[in-house]
């Protein structure tokens, strides 16, 4: 008899999940409550699709902070190159770039979306848009199929879980997969954005400063509980010596903070006080901005002080740091004083801001909580709770840093949970 393997998603994990159990030999239905499939995905890279990454296995698992060690099975069954193979069988062709980061050659999204569509379509997968699914139906600790919201049940012996997380949700991605997920006895890690921008309380410098783009500095962050010491706060992924950020109406975004975010957003949830302190010259040590200011004033001594920061920051910035430190912006540098140079030099080299929150769940990139990992296979993503039921993609407690590392996530656990519900290795 064929199995018959219920996919809840046509997102990135559920369109290839789809795909690899039509391909092994099941009868596949694709259910999408959108009116398209893959919407997240035209969205993602900036409508460029950021497939996934060329850092080695090793290096790439880092990306996920402590949960990366979950995707090590999936990655040696099926990473990178089996998924870069899959989507030129179906016409993409792909081009790295800067960070790793692989592209469609196109540029375009819709292309990974397409090839994704065409491989569940013509492996024979049955999709229904517009089908929105209730509840999992389970008898006897095992799968039987699913009930829609107009009540109509489709029996299955398999069911993927694809729904995809609680941000973006003009895609889709509300977060009905972990409701579904809970319903059946699973514990749901608590659900925060990441890759989310923050807020900040100096809200009118932030105003003055907004869509200031900067270029290679340096941020930390620091947390502090009660009158305790500041700590350096841990970032769960790699963070680059320096990167770009930008100012925004209401605080800080920019791939630094996006980063460095999901780390922040659980400190302040934890009751700490964050603090940013952006290096604006990291390429120096204090002294030799120090030495370097002075010089300048020397060789430029009629200079407003305003005119000769912009040598050294965005123009809006400059002004805004010759206020913050005392001195006037229309004072000739020959004028200020050595301790009021020095208090240039702090701000140059130690630029703060106090954070506040982070932007709502519904705006993050990514989903971070989800789904226990404990309760999930991670061979065949099948849930140790309920026999045949898999659980793949940002449903689960899995989020990671920009670079195509949430993507490849989607897919290697989609392609194997297919291949598990679908194949003989399936109930």
């Amino acid at each position: 008899m064929t199995k018959r393997v219920i996919v809840i998603g046509a997102g990135a994990a559920g369109l290839i999940a789809a795909g690899r159990a039509a391909e092994v030999g099941a009868e596949v239905i694709l259910l999408e409550k959108m009116a398209e499939a893959g919407k997240k995905i035209l969205v993602s890279g900036q409508e460029r699709c950021n497939i996934t990454n060329s850092a080695p296995v090793e290096k790439f698992l880092e990306h996920y902070g402590r949960n990366g060690q979950f995707l090590r099975n999936a990655y040696h069954r099926f990473f990178r190159n089996e998924l870069l193979a899959l989507l030129a069988r179906y016409g993409v062709e792909t081009q790295e770039e800067r960070g790793g980061r692989i592209f469609p050659a196109s540029g375009r999204a819709g292309d990974v979306r397409d090839a994704l569509l065409r491989y569940a379509t013509t492996q024979g997968t049955a999709i229904r848009y517009r089908t929105e699914v209730q509840r999992i139906l389970v008898a006897d600790g095992e799968v039987i199929g699913v009930q829609l919201q107009n009540g109509e049940h489709i029996p299955a012996h398999a069911v993927i879980l694809a729904t995809g997380g609680a941000s973006w949700p003009t895609t889709g991605s509300t977060g009905d997969g972990y409701r579904m997920a809970q319903e059946l006895g699973h514990t749901i890690v608590p659900l925060r954005p990441a890759l989310v921008p923050l807020t900040v309380a100096e809200r009118a410098l932030a105003k003055a400063l907004q869509g200031v783009s900067l270029r290679n500095v340096r941020c930390t962050f620091t947390a502090q509980k009660g009158d305790g010491p500041a700590k350096a706060l841990r970032i769960p992924y790699p963070m680059p010596p320096t990167g770009e950020m930008l100012f925004t109406h209401f605080g800080v975004s920019g791939p630094l903070i996006l980063t460095a975010s999901l780390a922040v957003v659980d400190a302040l949830r934890s009751g700490a006080r964050v603090t940013l302190s952006i290096d604006l010259k990291p390429g120096m040590t204090e002294q030799e901005v120090h030495a370097r200011l002075q010089r300048e004033f020397e060789e430029h001594p009629q200079r407003l002080l305003s005119n000769l920061l912009k040598g050294w920051v965005p123009t809006a910035l400059a002004e805004v740091l010759a206020g913050l430190s005392g001195v006037a912006a229309d004072r000739p540098v020959h004028t200020i004083r050595a301790e009021e140079r020095a208090r240039i030099v702090a701000l140059l080299k130690g630029f703060r801001w106090q954070i506040t929150d982070s932007l709502p769940l519904a705006t993050g990139m990514v989903t971070a909580g989800g789904v226990a990992l404990k309760e999930v296979d991670p061979v065949s993503f099948e849930s140790r709770l309920i026999r045949g039921l898999h659980i793949v993609g940002e449903t689960l407690d899995i989020a990671a840093d920009t670079g195509g590392f949430n993507l490849q996530a989607a897919f290697s656990s989609g392609y194997l949970a297919g291949e598990h519900a679908g194949g003989e290795h399936g109930r």
